[in-house]
């Protein structure tokens, strides 16, 4: 009895270790499944000025035999948001991913965008960079801090007043001799009138 017991229990162990082993195949991969094709994954912003667009768009096209449904899509950051279409993308068919970046920001930056979708090749992950500039500040003149002008100082004004004024006498003995010779000078030049009285003599004949 006590062998058929322990012959029972150990087929009942052995059987829970193969269930155990035993593993759910993975679904085939569906052959009509959609693709997303993108004509480009990555899109370099440049340098640009502070504030400018941030406005990018990544057109992709519907390379499958099914619908495209694109569940969800979001940003490495805030900063970066996508905006995808919500409705099926049909065989054929383009669309966009429109993605806007934030360029209040200054600095270089290097983000992404992750799409995911029924496509075969989902996620799919969209790159965006670029360098925002700061914008050139302009110097401003400073204001003085008070309006009253300063006096000048009584030092100075001291030393000027106080300097005596010295008149040179050989310096007005010159003006005077030079007063002088200039009168003299235009007496000389005067011009002299001479009068010449002619006198008449009247001889009277005594008869």
């Amino acid at each position: 009895m006590k062998k058929l017991l322990l012959s029972m229990t150990m087929f009942a162990g052995t059987f829970g270790v193969f269930a155990q082993d035993g593993t759910t195949p993975a679904p085939a991969p569906d052959p009509n499944a959609p693709t997303m094709t993108f004509a480009k994954d990555a899109i370099d912003y440049g340098t640009i000025k502070q504030d400018a667009d941030g406005n990018r768009v990544f057109t992709f096209t519907n390379d499958g035999k099914t619908p495209i449904v694109i569940s969800e899509a979001h940003g490495s950051c805030g900063c970066t948001v996508p905006t995808y279409p919500k409705e099926p993308i049909m065989p054929g068919q383009k669309a966009e991913i429109k993605v806007h970046y934030d360029t209040h920001r200054v600095g270089p930056f290097s983000k992404s965008v992750t799409v995911n979708s029924n496509a075969k090749n989902s996620p799919v992950v969209l790159r965006i960079s670029g360098t925002v500039e700061a914008p050139a500040t302009v110097p401003t003149a400073s204001e003085p801090s008070t309006i009253i002008p300063t006096p000048a100082p009584t030092t100075a004004a001291a030393t000027v007043t106080s300097t005596p004024v010295v008149k040179s006498k050989t310096t007005a003995s010159t003006t005077t001799a030079k007063k002088t010779t200039t009168k003299a000078k235009t007496t000389a030049k005067a011009p002299v009138k001479k009068t010449t009285t002619t006198t008449k003599k009247t001889t009277t004949v005594k008869k």
